[in-house]
């Protein structure tokens, strides 16, 4: 199944209210704004309430950046997204992410850090289950206070919903 992007001239004042949350009016427009937002406006609506949660995770969260991108990176070679993963392997690495931290999510090592090795088998319990166990939600905290579990919880939960969608969708990576 595929949905493509938004044709150019059916974009129009919903559109660019939907997008709007989250992109400056110079990339609202098919060619900048990339092949999985040019998608998802096909329905404005839920673009809209999408990206304001979205726009949370990735410019409001409490969770730091590059532990974020790390837990992303893991929902996207969990869930076999090629689109997710070609975005936030970028945006990992200007997280401070290195070469050996992108692999370890990618399970083709294990984490040299111990807080990373729970926070990608954190990822793997909620991919796994839908549910972090007592002793993982407690270990966390350890490093991270409640709202920076939660904001972990729903990123990875947000993300998922992503990676479903762009897979489902047949969402491109731009080349």
């Amino acid at each position: 199944m595929t949905v493509t992007p938004l044709p150019e001239d059916q974009w129009d004042d919903a559109v660019d209210a939907a997008l709007s949350r989250m992109l400056p009016a110079h990339r609202r427009n098919p060619q900048a704004a990339g092949n999985a937002l040019a998608t998802m406006v096909r329905h404005p609506p839920l673009t809209k309430a999408f990206l304001g949660f979205n726009v949370h995770l990735l410019f409001g969260s409490t969770l730091a950046p590059r532990l974020r991108e790390l837990a992303i990176l893991r929902v996207a070679h969990q869930r076999g997204c090629a689109y997710e993963w070609h975005h936030h392997v970028r945006m990992g690495a200007e997280a401070g992410l290195t070469d050996d931290d992108i692999a370890a999510a990618r399970g083709e090592r294990s984490a040299d850090d111990d807080f990373d090795r729970l926070l990608l088998r954190a990822v793997d319990e909620l991919g796994e289950k839908s549910a972090l166990s007592e002793a993982t939600w407690t270990a966390l905290g350890e490093r991270l206070d409640e709202r920076q579990r939660m904001d972990l919880v729903f990123t990875v939960g947000g993300y998922t919903t992503l990676a479903m969608a762009f897979n489902t969708f047949g969402v491109q990576v731009e080349h």
